[in-house]
């Protein structure tokens, strides 16, 4: 067996293991390194098969942002175990069916892809061997796609700023810093000096937070 058989072996073990502990394992914390360690092993597949630009993209975005995410919204949520769990098996007949069909479109695809006419060097766009993956993937995204990648750019960018309008309210009660009134305060106003009894509590009052 070969250094490249191995590794593909190894990474692929541990992706379906990972992905399957995802679904199993009972803490979502745990759920969620799973994932990450899902995202890496496939980063792995990736460059096995040339594309380290999508290797690169599922450690950098996938688990340097997503992952990262989705464990601290799972870590700051309060969450009902024993509710996830009704939830999960009200839902499974409904899970199952709809992963049935996507198997079944899955394995359709495949077939179809197998089935074509024209053999996998014509399927595949041609490349010049001396191009890396990552200029080919740039030439092509910045020339022929570029109106499609800049109104991605411009959907994100609304997205961006409808979250930060609905998310962004006023609301009553609310003490507001006031950082020019902080600049100019004097140590005379800050700071009250007093004679303080003994056996007596502090007094406070008039002395603005």
């Amino acid at each position: 067996m070969t250094v490249q058989a191995f590794a593909f072996y190894l990474f692929a073990t541990i992706v379906v293991a990972s992905g399957a502990m995802v679904i199993l394992a009972r803490n979502p914390v745990h759920s969620v390194l799973w994932l990450i360690l899902a995202f890496f092993n496939a980063g792995g597949l990736m460059v096995l098969l040339g594309a380290e630009f999508i290797a690169m993209l599922l450690i950098i975005v996938y688990v340097g942002a997503v992952a990262v995410l989705f464990l601290f919204v799972v870590m700051m949520l309060n969450i009902d175990f024993a509710a996830l769990r009704a939830g999960f098996v009200s839902y499974f007949p409904l899970g199952g069916a709809i992963a049935l069909v996507l198997l079944v479109e899955l394995m359709l695809g495949v077939g179809a892809w197998q089935a074509g006419a024209l053999n996998l060097a014509q399927r595949i766009a041609p490349v010049p061997e001396a191009t890396p993956n990552i200029e080919a993937i740039g030439q092509l995204l910045y020339t022929r796609y570029i109106f499609l990648f800049e109104a991605a750019g411009l959907i994100l960018l609304v997205a961006m700023i409808g979250a930060i309008v609905l998310t962004h309210r006023a609301r009553g009660g609310v003490r507001a810093q006031n950082v020019d009134r902080q600049n100019r305060r004097r140590p005379h106003e800050a700071i009250r000096t007093i004679n303080q009894p003994v056996g007596e509590g502090v007094d406070l009052g008039g002395v603005e937070p």
